[in-house]
């Protein structure tokens, strides 16, 4: 079979590996299609895994081989694959910080080399542990694949939003029009708040807007902060979710949030970034920072439904479509956007 295989920094190959084969307890989907997502752009510019490794984990498919032990799938079945899931019995799951659980951050569907997610390839093959604890979602007939392969950014984003409790008649910032920033205003809205989005391009600042945001700025604006205040009633908003790694989009969120407020970290920031900050705007103003990382494995069944009834508009977010014979370009675009570039998939 085909894949991408991650040979070193910046060095993509699409080689031809063989097709993974399947234990008694495995399940091998053929993949339709797989998103491009920021981690494995990250993974695939900088040194962080030892080659050779296949990445790609937003994937939807069909399941072309089952295992003589499972019995509850069947070949032709739809389904989305969820790249890892917890163990649900350590004091991680225990206390519910599920993405922490040592099992959850052991990536174990492959399509070859070290398990690293797989989607990259025209076969993963999906483990048995995670065949039988919930982590293939069967996808419906009125579902696209396309739609499908939103459920795990999907789970992400939803993780962060009822993390900060994000409520009905509360008003929340979005710092990034990104695909992931875009997914956030839709989910914010979704559960009733006000989204005010921000953005360097103008034509995501209108993208934003277009698929519910109240307001929507420059980010480089100087009067940023006090257009927010008067968009609040000069109160200031309850919630800020940073979905760019900016230390300016920080402080911009800092200078917007109410005393009381909550500013959450999304995005993931370089290691060698430092944010220097006076302890004291968080004691005077009672600021909760906190951080959500990857998804929420008890979210995943809200997840689907979101997404499989159309609650949110995932094909808004569709910009591009790549061969994946092309992820190379298909990488180059995401890190050097054009003002049209949202979210990219992939068809092996």
């Amino acid at each position: 079979m085909k894949a991408q295989v991650f040979r070193g920094v910046n060095d993509l190959r699409f080689e031809d590996v063989p097709r993974p084969e399947v234990g008694p307890d495995e399940v091998l989907v053929k993949v339709n299609v797989v998103g491009l997502c920021q981690s494995d752009i990250k993974k695939i510019k900088y040194p962080l895994y030892e080659p050779p490794r296949i990445f790609g984990h937003e994937t939807a498919g069909t399941i072309a081989q089952i295992g003589n032990a499972v019995t509850n799938w069947r070949v032709g079945d739809r389904v989305v694959v969820m790249h890892h899931v917890p163990c649900m019995k350590c004091g991680y799951c225990d206390t519910g910080s599920y993405s922490m659980c040592d099992t959850y951050k052991n990536v174990t569907t492959t399509a070859g080399f070290s398990p690293s997610g797989g989607g990259f390839a025209e076969y993963v093959k999906v483990p048995g542990h995670i065949v039988t604890s919930g982590g293939l979602i069967a996808i419906p007939d009125d579902v696209t694949f396309e739609q499908a392969s939103f459920v795990e950014p999907t789970n992400c984003c939803l993780k962060a939003v009822k993390k900060a409790q994000i409520r009905e008649g509360q008003t929340v910032l979005v710092t990034g029009a990104g695909p992931i920033g875009l997914m956030l205003i839709m989910l914010v809205k979704h559960f009733g708040a006000r989204a005010i989005s921000t953005d360097l391009i103008p034509s995501r600042i209108e993208k934003a807007l277009s698929i519910g945001a109240d307001a929507a700025f420059d980010a480089r604006d100087p009067d940023l902060a006090q257009k927010i205040q008067a968009e609040t009633g000069g109160y200031g908003v309850d919630v800020s979710l940073l979905a760019v790694p900016s230390d300016r989009a920080f402080f911009q969120a800092m200078d917007c949030t109410r005393k009381g407020g909550k500013v959450l970290f999304f995005a993931e920031f370089p290691d060698e970034l430092e944010i220097p900050i006076n302890p004291n705007l968080i004691y005077r103003r009672e600021i909760d920072l906190m951080g959500s990382y990857s998804s929420a494995f008890p979210l995943q069944a809200l997840s689907a439904e979101l997404v499989f009834e159309k609650k949110i508009n995932v094909d808004a977010l569709i910009s591009d479509k790549y061969p994946l014979s092309d992820l190379a370009i298909a990488v180059e675009q995401a890190v050097k956007p054009t003002p049209e570039t949202y979210k990219i998939l992939l068809y092996p």
